[in-house]
């Protein structure tokens, strides 16, 4: 197959790009060149602005590919530019969308691929839901086929492992300190971090695939772990100590960092869990990297260079919980009299 990737150097698209490579296939990866990581041998890189449609337009003819695989498409403006631009030059496209589509809380759980999609989750969400109908419209009005697959928490080499507060690598030095770890609300929520191995897997076998036409799919974890399993499997994947878990109402945490708590907002206070069956069935997606596995592997990646920050550049979660240790006496000390 001949693949022209846009958006070739992010986390799963360097997992993509390496499959494909691997697999044989012609490979072309169109970026705006703001990435330093090395290509595998054989690809051809394109640098250039993918909302200059005649730029795009002219590398996608050039390249002459039997599908692309967009994976920094992120609102329906840029999906209809986008469309104008290949759809004579191309037979399939393959559209990284995201479970952020979905409404929540959900209904019922797992979420499957048909499920109510608003009001969504966050800006992004419903801008990738619009985008995905874009891409959908081009597909029914016989322009392209299109496949739209949504990931959900993907985590590797080249990225960060999540926490509380976003993604900073603070959060793996202060494990390896033995500092406590603040985890929103009781810590029951359900959360499904997938390697980007597997998720890149399943986007390569849905290229030229035509029971993957005009579908949708989760390619998603099979691990379904709460937060405070979450932080105790990290710790012992990176050969830290067992965390003291610090639990925080998720209310008081957006409140006093709504910047630093968007994830919480949007997923991490959810318990949500979605259905894979489909992806299984039409794309072989396997989980086939178990969480501490994949951990291990990402914070080596870190360690090789040096990206771990020093957990004490960042004070706050220390003042945090502090705060927080403080306020939950004065409560327990004031109610005593109640008894």
């Amino acid at each position: 197959m001949n693949v022209f990737v846009i958006g070739g150097t992010g986390l799963i698209s360097t997992g993509i790009v390496a499959r494909l490579a691997d697999d044989g296939d012609t490979v072309t990866v169109f970026t705006r060149g703001n990435h330093d990581e090395e290509l595998p041998d054989g690809i051809t890189h394109v640098e250039g602005d993918r909302h200059d449609t005649d730029v795009l337009e002219a590398a996608v003819a050039d390249a002459d590919p039997d599908a692309i695989v967009d994976m920094v498409c992120f609102s329906p403006e840029t999906a209809r530019e986008t469309v104008d631009a290949v759809a004579p030059h191309i037979d399939q496209y393959v559209f990284c969308s995201t479970v952020d589509v979905y409404h929540r809380p959900p209904e019922r759980n797992p979420i499957t691929e048909d499920a109510a999609r608003h009001p969504n989750v966050s800006d992004y969400g419903r801008n990738k839901a619009d985008a995905e109908d874009v891409f959908m419209d081009a597909h029914e009005d016989g322009r392209f086929e299109t496949t739209v697959i949504r990931p959900w928490s993907t985590y590797g080499e080249g990225g960060g492992v999540l926490h509380t507060f976003g993604d900073d690598t603070y959060y793996l030095d202060r494990l390896r300190a033995g500092k406590p770890v603040v985890v929103h609300g009781d810590g029951t929520s359900i959360w499904g971090p997938c390697h980007r191995d597997d998720v890149a897997r399943a986007f390569v076998n849905a290229v030229g695939n035509e029971d993957a036409f005009g579908e949708a799919y989760h390619v998603t974890s099979e691990e379904f772990i709460t937060w405070n399993q979450y932080h105790r499997r990290v710790a012992s994947a990176i050969g830290a100590p067992e965390p003291e878990l610090v639990h925080v109402p998720t209310e008081v945490l957006t409140a006093v960092a709504p910047e630093r708590t968007a994830m919480l907002r949007d997923h991490f206070q959810y318990a949500t869990t979605f259905d894979n069956r489909k992806a299984k069935r039409d794309l072989d997606f396997e989980y086939t990297i178990d969480f501490e596995t994949g951990v291990a592997r990402t914070v080596e990646w870190l360690d090789e260079r040096d990206r771990i920050d020093d957990w004490e550049e960042e004070p706050f979660e220390d003042a945090l919980i502090e705060e927080w240790r403080a306020a939950t006496s004065d409560v327990v000390a004031e109610m005593g009299t109640y008894r």
